[in-house]
């Protein structure tokens, strides 16, 4: 397998950049991944561990997110209230996730991921034996996702750091994509076993599985090889640690364009599950069991996408912002769509484009960033993927009630689409990013090394 080590060289310096290290060379693949090689980062034991504890906890998440879905829905009949809830489980994020950053690039990350996992296990099993129970109420079920969403203040960016420490620079990239493919199998499994317990035996099954899954988490942690994984420098306490990873974040366009055009995607068409619920129930009058069908669609593309994702050569920002363009696209099909067979193909489509754009995004972004500062980033990074969904469930849940579900589903697909003509348009006519090459000859896991050149990209 042969890798370009390539080094993203900012024109416009700042104060921000001047007094970190240089950021590692991002690995570039020149040669396309043997198929073998399409599931590389399990070698490594830590990150197996991490898997198998992954697909039981992204397969549980799925579970519980479609019975609160439902839930709400149940107890208070409104669109609206779904979407609330959703904006009480990513609110937390939009507001204290920057901090989240800061204490990640501080602390023992395994040992806080431990942590909230932790907290995990006691809001979803007392959620689940309320539920169970038939004591339930709405302001529970609000409550819990707001708590829910507290602890995701401090695990989302440690979650994404710690993948870094556990299989190196050279495998993120397949790291990353195998994750998005552990979260959309598990999207594709979850719903439709939730739907039938919804079904069959209630929301309360589905919500109490989540605590047993977070429990496995917690002792797969536990279980790691500390010695094996890759140092990560602690930072110390001081003043200004926040302005500095804005000031990081907005001097390379490698980390700020990305997130520019999340920050779209994320706000309109990241919050379908909240517009799956009106299709489920008022257009195509399917129930709870059509709601987990439809989430399983779209979970079949995304779980395509993120296979395709594991064959990439290379991560550009034209491809990124391209894949956000086609996912609001498939929005606006899947809005028209008249009867519920194309629907669901359309699903499938927005499932794909969506999960292409996430892995190019979410892999050029932590490759281009110094570890130093990687927590906070990834903060950042979070704040604008879990923060637009938190303004968009409750945007897009008005306007599907007051406007029909057909017109929010449009409407979720026009925003990121016009966005990313916009933001080509833009990067089309800038030049601030200059790429330096270094080429090394990788076989058998031995580097040799080759004259470095230098690229303009375009």
């Amino acid at each position: 397998m042969t890798v370009a080590s390539v080094a993203l060289t900012d024109v416009t310096t700042t104060e921000t950049t001047a007094i970190l290290p240089p950021t590692e060379p991002v690995p570039v693949l020149l040669e396309r991944p043997r198929w073998r090689d399409t599931f590389a980062s399990l070698r490594i034991f830590n990150y197996r561990l991490y898997v198998v504890s992954q697909v039981i906890a992204n397969t549980s998440a799925w579970m519980q997110r479609i019975a609160i879905d439902w839930l709400v829905f149940e107890l208070t009949k409104s669109v609206t209230a779904v979407g609330f809830t959703v904006f009480l489980q990513f609110a937390p994020v939009l507001v204290f996730g920057v901090w989240g950053g800061v204490i990640a690039d501080r602390v023992d990350r395994r040992k806080l991921m431990m942590g909230t996992q932790t907290a995990a296990v006691i809001l979803c099993g007392t959620l689940g034996t309320l539920t169970i129970t038939g004591l339930v109420q709405s302001w529970q079920v609000f409550l819990v996702a707001f708590l829910l969403g507290c602890a995701a203040v401090l695990e989302s960016p440690a979650r994404s750091a710690f993948v870094n420490q556990m299989v190196g620079n050279e495998r993120l990239r397949n790291a990353i994509s195998l994750n998005a493919s552990i979260f959309h199998l598990g999207g594709l499994v979850g719903p439709a076993i939730s739907g039938i317990l919804v079904a069959v035996v209630g929301a309360g099954w589905s919500i109490g599985v989540n605590a047993v899954a977070a429990a496995i988490v917690v002792t797969t942690l536990a279980c790691m090889r500390v010695h094996e994984l890759q140092p990560s420098p602690r930072v110390a306490r001081s003043k200004g640690q926040i302005r500095e990873g804005v000031r990081y974040v907005l001097a390379k366009p490698t980390i700020f364009w990305p997130m520019a055009m999340l920050a779209f995607v994320s706000t309109f068409g990241m919050t379908l599950p909240v517009l799956l619920v009106s299709f489920a129930d008022t257009v195509f009058k399917t129930g709870a069991a059509g709601y987990g069908l439809y989430s399983s669609a779209a979970a079949v593309g995304a779980l395509s996408g993120a296979l395709l994702s594991t064959r990439r050569m290379t991560v550009r920002l034209r491809s990124i912002v391209l894949f956000g363009g086609l996912f609001g696209l498939a929005l606006v099909a899947t809005g028209l769509a008249p009867v519920a067979g194309l629907f669901l193909v359309f699903l499938a489509l927005i499932g794909m484009t969506r999960l292409l754009f996430a892995t190019g995004a979410e892999s050029i972004v932590q490759l281009s960033t110094n570890r130093a500062i990687r927590g906070r980033v990834m903060a950042i990074y979070s704040m604008v993927m879990l923060g637009g969904q938190a303004l968009g469930g409750p945007l897009m849940g008005w306007i599907a009630e007051d406007w029909g579900v057909r017109t929010a589903m449009v409407t979720a697909g026009v925003v990121p689409a016009i966005a990313a003509v916009v933001i080509g348009f833009v990067l089309a006519r800038s030049g601030r990013l200059t790429v330096s090459r270094r080429l090394r000859i990788v076989r058998a896991g031995r580097p040799n090394s080759v004259q470095p050149n230098s690229v303009q990209p375009r």
